[in-house]
């Protein structure tokens, strides 16, 4: 059984939407569903189809992430340290091509964002900068071409 990789943080982001599945929306698509049958030919109810369709897809995500959740292995990022690039780190980067200076947080895939600066750890970026200290440059091949970088600052919060 594979372990998944987590912060303490997505760990806890897992278990409050495995917890909301759980105690809102379940209950809540039960409820739709005795509710469409109470409207009778089953055969031609719409609202009952959709609610047995949402009622799948709940029990599929609940089913999933308590999965994910007992092969979690859960890194303190407080306790991790060092001078090169891994698992947890938050790395500022300079973008050699338009000197933009990113800020990332290698993270686990499952709770990956972009957009809040939350970097998978399969990411092609992620895996060019494991390992590598302040100061080295990287690059990483993209599907516009190769992008370099330089890392300009590796912190552990």
């Amino acid at each position: 059984m594979e372990r998944i990789p987590l912060t303490s943080r997505g760990l806890t982001q897992l278990e409050i939407e495995l917890k909301h599945l759980k105690t809102e929306e379940r209950p809540s698509v039960i409820s739709a569903i005795e509710e469409a049958r109470a409207h009778g030919d089953l055969s031609e109810n719409a609202e009952y189809h959709a609610a047995r369709e949402k009622q799948s897809f709940i029990e599929g995500r609940i089913n999933e992430l308590e999965d994910k959740i007992s092969r979690a292995e859960v890194i303190d990022v407080s306790k991790l340290g060092g001078d090169t690039v891994k698992f947890g780190a938050t790395v500022e980067l300079l973008d050699e091509d338009t000197d933009e200076k990113p800020v990332y947080q290698i993270v686990g895939v499952e709770e990956s964002n972009i957009e809040k600066g939350l970097l998978p750890l399969n990411a092609p970026l992620a895996r060019g900068m494991i390992g590598k200290k302040k100061g080295d440059t990287f690059e990483v091949k993209t599907p516009r071409g190769e992008k370099f970088y330089q890392i300009l600052k590796i912190s552990f919060i």
